[in-house]
């Protein structure tokens, strides 16, 4: 069961300012501060007050994906009606996602060695691992139970959402704090994604004829999960259920997407949730806005649903930028919003439409409609696929 959601994001840090954006197709980019020579547009966290107040032991210790996943997650705790520290704290899992860990650590450290001649923080090593913000999680939530990263580029904090899951429906756990983060706009990072020459720089235009890359972002996206007995002890009665996740490895290029792969890894999430084709509303796509991924996600979802059967689909990237590690945890948490209110939010940017992928992209306004079922997609680099597929309790 999804108790609650947190997330720290450029299109806001609260679940309702976020929604607010989603449904506007309006999210906060801007010029990058460590690369201001660069022209692109970011989607970076400005808002700093999420910072307050955290209950970490050593600010000194927290990279900037370390905060986000902090934040985002006692966020989670208080929308689910849970203490912080947790109750019952060994059977309380943290699984995160994340892609880079610590960049902008990392990145400082290189600095102070090569081009000022200082030795590096002594915390250098704890801010840059991968893992620390999951460490970071579970000492300030005092979780004692499975903690670890999930680490599959863009696929990661989709990844973490299953796994957790998963310890879930083993026992292993009654609850578990699960999502991803990611803080990679650094000079470095940004100069290596331009390099690639598959960022926009101006705008994300999802499955729009006129896209011509993606937006990088940053933020962290957590969900709440818990079995239904411990919600049931507890008298909660959560709306939604993370019902099914599939993942399938392409086990052919690096950067050329498979629609084979993330056909195999969307059946995968159906199967797993007891769910047909045909039970599907709405899905939330990885949807990049890059020439490649669109089609091929399109011609994904075609050999899954039929060409006469496809679901609404959005991709919320538009708005929220391509946040990498964190990416697929902002678009879950996109995904139970949409299920509360019964709205699926837009597509936004989309001006032309693309004969390639001539999907039902919801254009530019967000529409009601009925969503009892929803999936959320996540492919990455590598070949590596991951679906996740909710369901209202009930339906």
């Amino acid at each position: 069961m999804v108790a609650g959601v947190g997330v720290i994001s450029n299109a806001g840090i609260t679940p309702e300012a976020f929604w607010d954006s989603l449904v506007a197709g309006e999210g906060h980019f801007s010029t990058p501060k460590l690369a201001p020579g660069l022209s692109m547009r970011v989607g970076a966290v400005e808002d700093e007050t999420h910072l307050q107040g955290l209950p970490v032991r050593s600010l000194a210790a927290l990279d900037r994906s370390g905060g986000f996943a902090v934040a985002a997650a006692c966020r989670a705790l208080a929308d689910a009606g849970m203490r912080c520290p947790v109750e019952d704290p060994e059977r309380v899992a943290v699984v995160l996602g994340n892609g880079a860990g610590g960049q902008e650590a990392i990145e400082a450290q290189y600095r102070r060695v090569y081009l000022e001649g200082k030795k590096p923080h002594p915390l250098t090593i704890v801010r840059g691992m991968v893992s620390g913000c999951a460490s970071q999680v579970s000492m300030a939530c005092g979780a004692q139970g499975p903690c670890f990263v999930t680490s599959s580029a863009c696929a990661s904090s989709t990844h973490a959402l299953g796994v957790a899951a998963s310890l879930i429906r083993a026992g292993v756990v009654d609850v578990a704090i699960a999502g991803g983060t990611e803080a990679f706009l650094t000079e470095g990072s940004l100069l290596s994604w331009e390099a690639m020459k598959i960022v926009s720089r101006t705008k994300c235009r999802p499955f729009s004829r006129t896209r011509d890359g993606l937006v990088i972002s940053e933020g962290a996206g957590v969900l709440v999960l818990e079995s239904e007995d411990h919600a049931r002890a507890r008298g909660a009665r959560p709306e939604i259920e993370l019902a099914g996740f599939g993942s399938s490895a392409d086990a052919g290029d690096l950067l050329q997407p498979s629609a084979d792969g993330m056909r195999r890894a969307i059946l995968a999430a159906l199967r797993d949730a007891d769910l047909s084709p045909g039970d599907i509303d709405y899905v939330n796509a990885h949807g990049t806005g890059t020439r490649s991924n669109d089609i091929t996600e399109t011609e994904a979802m075609t050999r899954v649903f039929g060409r006469d059967a496809r679901p609404p689909v959005s991709s919320t990237k538009a708005v929220t930028g391509h946040a990498l590690g964190a990416a697929g945890a902002l678009e879950a948490v996109a995904t139970v919003l949409a299920m509360r209110r019964q709205v699926a939010p837009p597509t936004a940017n989309y001006d032309q439409p693309d004969p390639e992928c001539d999907l039902d992209c919801i254009p530019n306004a967000a529409r009601a409609m009925r969503i009892d079922a929803a999936l959320s997609n996540s492919f990455a680099f590598g070949g590596l696929n991951a679906t996740v597929a909710f369901r209202r309790s009930g339906a």
